[in-house]
């Protein structure tokens, strides 16, 4: 998850922003924190910065936000990140989305604390933090087991140079003046959650952390709203280019109409003359069958008198025998 965390100065953003850090499995990013590691890195950034400081003045938002880039190209930060106190105008904001949006990751989430200022003061005045470690106390609400020392390494503990009444009220007017556009920014965007800081740490954290689940929860059901809303426009898309080419395959001019026609008449002739043919064969057939019948007819025919003469003229031939042997007899009878 991508999220900033807002608030006015000790209302606790960065004690909750390393609860959530440890929490969600990703790093928390101070933009203090980052340009103190590039002025001791002395890269070119980190120089510049180092200038500016060194002179007693603020540092541009350019160089923040160069150092702020440099950091969320690490490989930390492939699942997500946790900014704490930045944005803290709208120029910043404006850039911020500009930023995450030219690397690929937009906020998911914009958390802002809330406390009041009799609440405020009490925090920032009795804030304690290890020179050692950074672990961070409060020798009114959260105190260390023994006074000055912390219960982490063992460190000396500081109280800072602007946790002071005169500075702090400074700065809660410059956070209502500024940072207040911000949060109405995120919340035209609809990522922002406020969270009521009044309370215990541990309370705290609890309202952070079911803000958060909320979030994850919308975020999925976002997604899969998402993805059935594309799988219906990409069924849309199917079905209207499916149309298109329907519509293409009819005929655009009447030439082609024409064409089809003649596709259309020329065919059944293919077949009317392949009936013709089929009939003429099988005529032909017929008529070769017919002529081999009357030829074996005539030749039965011409037989059958051949076979009469014949038979006339054994019978010829048996009368003319019959003849001769009656006259033989008579004759022999004549002489007796």
């Amino acid at each position: 998850m991508r999220l900033v965390i807002l608030g006015a100065p000790g209302s606790g953003k960065g004690t909750q922003g390393q609860r959530l850090s440890s929490f969600l499995k990703v790093p928390e990013i101070s933009t203090g924190d980052i340009l103190r590691a590039a002025v001791a890195a002395k890269t070119p950034l980190g120089r510049a910065a180092k200038t500016v400081m060194d002179a007693g003045q603020l540092v541009s938002d350019e160089i923040v936000l160069g150092v702020l880039r440099e950091r969320l190209q690490q490989a930390d930060v492939r699942k997500g990140f946790i900014i704490d106190g930045f944005p803290r105008n709208s120029a910043q904001a404006e850039a911020l989305d500009e930023l995450l949006g030219q690397i690929g990751q937009p906020l998911d989430l914009a958390l802002v604390i809330n406390v009041g200022t009799d609440w405020l003061l009490q925090r920032m005045v009795g804030r304690r933090t290890c020179r050692s470690c950074g672990a961070v106390y409060n020798i009114y609400t959260a105190p260390p087991k023994l006074d000055e020392s912390c219960d982490e390494c063992g460190g000396r503990l500081k109280q800072r140079a602007d946790d002071n009444e005169e500075t702090i009220g400074t700065r809660l007017r410059i956070y209502e003046t500024q940072t207040a556009p911000v949060i109405s920014r995120y919340q035209e965007q609809g990522r922002m959650r406020a969270i009521q800081g009044a309370g215990s740490i541990e309370d705290v954290f609890k309202a952070v952390l079911k803000v958060v689940e909320e979030e994850k929860n919308a975020s999925k059901t976002a997604d899969r709203s998402a993805a059935i809303r594309n799988a219906v426009a990409r069924q849309k898309t199917k079905a209207g280019g499916t149309k298109q080419l329907s519509k293409s395959t009819k005929p655009a001019s009447k030439a082609a109409v024409k064409k089809k026609v003649v596709k259309k008449k020329t065919a059944p002739k293919k077949k009317v003359a392949t009936k013709k043919k089929i009939t003429a064969k099988k005529k032909t057939v017929a008529k070769k069958a017919v002529k081999k019948k009357t030829v074996s007819k005539k030749t039965a025919a011409v037989k059958k008198p051949a076979n009469k003469k014949a038979a006339s003229k054994k019978k010829v031939t048996a009368k003319k025998s019959a003849a001769k042997s009656s006259k033989t007899k008579t004759k022999k009878t004549g002489k007796r």
